[in-house]
C-alpha cells in the first residue's frame, strides 16, 4: 500500500511516472480537502489530465515556478514561495501546497549543492508558515546517491538509501536529527551538515536527536568537524545513554552531548 500524503516537507523518489502521477493527485485532493491552494509543477512526461481546475489548483510551467534551469538561488526561491503563500492566504485559502518535480534543477554537482541548501532553508520557512511541499526526483535519471543527498534534508522521504533525516527545528538555532546514523550514512551525513544553514544562539547550535535511534562514533566525529569548521559548539540532545557515554570517550571539544527525556 502506498503511504498517505503528509503535510510538511516531503521527498518523493520515483522511476515509474505513473506511480508518481497517482501520488501527486492524492496530494492535490488532500490539499483541496484542507482548503489549500495547490501548485502542481509536473515533469514534461506527467499526466495532468483530469486535475481540478479553477483558482484552487494550478498546473505551473517549470520556468514560472523556478527562475532558472541552471543553479537555484536559495534566498530568491524562498522569497518567491513566501509571496505565493501570502497570495493564497489573501485569497481566502488556509495555506499553500506545492507538488513539484524538480529533477531539472539537480542534475549536476553544482546544482545539487545549491538546491540542497535551498531545501533546508525552505524547510525552515515551512516550519513557521502554512506552506507544505512534495519535492519529486526522478531516481532513474539522477541515481540513488544524488537523490539521497536531497532526500535526507526533508522531514520525510520515500527514497532508498536514506537512513536519517536532518531538517529545521522549532527555532532557527535548532536542527532535528532522526533515524539512524551508521557506517553507511557517514559520507551522506557529512555532506548534509556542510549544506545546512544552521543558525546559532549564544555560540551554539542545538541538534534535537530525540528521534534518533542510533548514532556511531563516525557521525559524532563528523558533527565535531562541522562544528569546528563553523567555530561553534553543537549541542546534541539524545535520550540514548550509550551516546552520552561514547561522546565521553572521544575528543569532541566542539560537541556537547546532553541527555534528553
Amino acid at each position: 500500500m502506498r503511504p498517505a500524503p503528509k503535510a510538511g516537507h516531503e521527498c518523493w523518489s520515483y522511476e515509474d511516472q505513473g506511480l508518481f502521477d497517482a501520488y501527486a493527485r492524492r496530494c492535490v485532493d488532500q490539499a483541496l480537502a484542507a482548503g489549500e491552494r495547490v501548485w502542481f509543477v509536473p515533469s514534461q512526461h506527467a499526466d495532468v489530465t483530469g486535475l481540478p481546475g479553477g483558482n484552487a489548483v494550478r498546473v505551473i510551467r517549470f520556468a514560472e515556478a523556478y527562475a532558472t534551469h541552471e543553479v537555484v538561488d536559495p534566498a530568491r526561491q524562498v522569497a518567491a514561495y513566501a509571496a505565493a503563500t501570502e497570495d493564497a492566504l489573501a485569497a481566502g485559502f488556509t495555506g499553500f501546497r506545492v507538488v513539484a518535480d524538480v529533477t531539472p534543477l539537480v542534475r549536476t554537482d553544482e546544482q545539487r549543492d545549491a538546491f540542497a541548501r535551498y531545501e533546508y532553508v525552505i524547510g525552515r520557512y515551512m516550519r513557521h508558515h502554512p506552506m507544505s511541499a512534495v519535492c519529486a526526483y526522478n531516481r532513474g535519471e539522477l541515481g540513488e546517491r544524488a537523490v539521497a543527498e536531497l532526500a535526507c534534508l526533508h522531514e520525510s522521504s520515500h527514497a532508498a538509501g536514506v537512513s536519517f533525516q536532518l531538517h529545521p527545528g522549532a527555532t532557527s538555532a535548532e536542527a532535528v536529527l532522526e533515524g539512524e546514523l551508521d557506517l553507511s550514512a557517514e559520507d551522506l551525513f557529512a555532506t548534509a551538515l556542510r549544506r545546512t544553514d544552521l543558525d546559532r544562539a549564544d555560540g551554539e547550535v542545538v541538534v534535537d536527536a530525540t528521534g534518533l535511534r542510533f548514532i556511531d562514533h563516525r557521525a559524532l566525529l563528523a558533527l565535531q568537524r562541522y562544528a569546528e569548521s563553523q567555530r561553534t559548539t553543537a549541542v546534541l540532545r539524545t535520550p540514548l545513554g550509550a551516546v552520552v557515554r561514547l561522546a565521553g570517550l572521544l575528543d569532541l571539544p566542539h560537541v556537547r552531548v546532553e541527555a534528553a527525556r
